[in-house]
């Protein structure tokens, strides 16, 4: 398959898969952060608003606001960002491959499968048509985008595309502020192609200074030293990292591998580490040694192990968030786990396996995702989906009463409230909820 015809795929079939998103509703956070915020409903109070936090990603919310304020517009520009995404992945996987899996008799194969995987895994709807999210899609198109202009910077015009590479990290941490692994994924990439690690930090030298001197930009801006208090004060570094041992393996174990979404998962804070923590503690530092070893053996698969771990460090390490895990962290790691499927699709015995294999996981990567996209709808259908996934979140259940008041249906109102309250007595939110609906 030729390189047009492939990209032409991956963008026909994803565009397929999201093809409701023109139905879907403003969400959750949407309100907060887009509609109810002015600062992102005209150039002149982005410009206002500005040295802050996200410039880039608020500056797409802008242009969305002023030429068609819909949830439509803003989940279809959400479609495209991750549709660009996925053929920069194609582009990636097709140079990836070849270098790291030497012996895949098949390597276009499994770069189209590669970028099918990383574009209809349901678990990427999140980042896709919940608007308040796109900070993610932004900044790992800026990532993936970076990681391309490293590719062609070793063929022709390295300073150019050096700069362009430059360029797309000061974009992915003007997206979001956690999006700083680019040049430790250039050294990654390196590594896995052969080179010893002084080559591979020499070579990125350019991109180290760029990330310490925007590191020391960013720190000027009181909303990024806010941001940083604040994390700290929600855990402490050494009870948050305690806490993302139990986030990763459900985000593993979860929306990854069993395909179980889930917009508001209800994980806790542990108040001890039990056998069941240290058992996943294991398998995780087992994983890393696993990939390690694997660089040499197998670069491919140590990459895909060892990409996923990377792209997880920035939210599940030291740094706390309010939510411990959500779907769309998966993003950009799902780049490696993608690799991994693509590389071991196209290595099955024989071409007509191959086929069957690939054609029957992007048609039940794309049936969950369509299902997902159609949860998008409303307020409530998303809610109700979430307390089926998760039966005991007091939050989810009140803000499926809130969905409903708000739709006029106050006994499904009323009966989300009293759930909400069982499981939590204490909630003044469903308290105050309940009380406010009409008697």
């Amino acid at each position: 398959m030729t390189v047009r015809c492939a990209g032409l795929t991956v963008a026909i079939v994803a565009l397929a898969v999201y093809a409701l998103a023109g139905g879907t509703a403003f969400q959750y956070d949407d309100f907060r952060v887009i509609v109810g915020d002015a600062r992102v409903h005209a150039w002149s109070a982005w410009a206002a608003s500005m040295p802050g936090m996200r410039a880039l990603t608020k500056a797409t919310y802008v242009v969305n606001w002023t030429t068609q304020p819909s949830a439509a517009a803003f989940a279809w520009t959400g479609v495209a960002l991750h549709i660009a995404c996925s053929l920069l992945v194609l582009a990636l996987a097709r140079r990836w491959i070849p270098a790291m899996a030497r012996d895949c008799p098949r390597p276009e194969a499994a770069a189209l499968v590669c970028a099918l995987a990383f574009a209809l895994h349901p678990a990427q709807t999140e980042a896709v048509v919940y608007a308040a999210a796109r900070s993610t899609t932004l900044s790992t198109l800026a990532m993936l985008f970076g990681l391309y202009a490293w590719e062609r910077a070793r063929t022709i015009s390295r300073t150019r595309w050096i700069a362009l590479c430059v360029l797309a990290l000061a974009a992915s941490l003007a997206a979001r502020e956690a999006a700083w692994t680019l040049p430790f994924a250039i050294v990654l990439v390196e590594l896995t192609r052969g080179a010893g690690m002084r080559d591979a930090m020499r070579a990125s030298a350019p991109l180290w200074i760029a990330l310490a001197a925007l590191a020391g930009i960013g720190a000027t801006i009181a909303a990024h030293r806010q941001l940083l208090a604040s994390s700290v004060g929600i855990r402490g570094p050494l009870e948050n990292l305690v806490a993302q041992v139990d986030a990763v393996a459900y985000l593993v174990t979860h929306p990854l591998l069993t395909l179980r979404v889930n917009f508001d998962p209800d994980l806790a804070v542990r108040g001890a580490l039990d056998a069941g923590w240290w058992t996943k503690l294991a398998t995780i530092a087992a994983a890393l040694a696993f990939a390690v070893l694997q660089l040499r053996r197998r670069p491919w698969l140590g990459f895909s192990i060892l990409w996923f771990a990377l792209a997880m460090l920035p939210t599940h390490s030291f740094l706390a968030r309010l939510e411990l895990a959500n779907d769309r962290q998966l993003y950009l790691a799902m780049v490696g786990p993608a690799l991994a499927l693509g590389v071991g699709i196209a290595a099955l015995p024989s071409r007509a396996l191959a086929v069957t294999a690939a054609v029957a996981l992007a048609s039940i990567l794309g049936f969950a995702t369509f299902v997902r996209v159609g949860d998008y709808s409303s307020e409530s259908r998303l809610w109700s989906a979430t307390v089926r996934a998760s039966p005991e979140n007091a939050r989810a259940w009140n803000n499926l009463g809130y969905a409903l008041a708000a739709e006029g249906d106050v006994t499904g109102a009323r009966a989300a409230y009293e759930k909400a309250l069982a499981i939590e007595p204490s909630s003044p939110r469903a308290r105050g909820n309940l009380d406010a609906l009409p008697r």
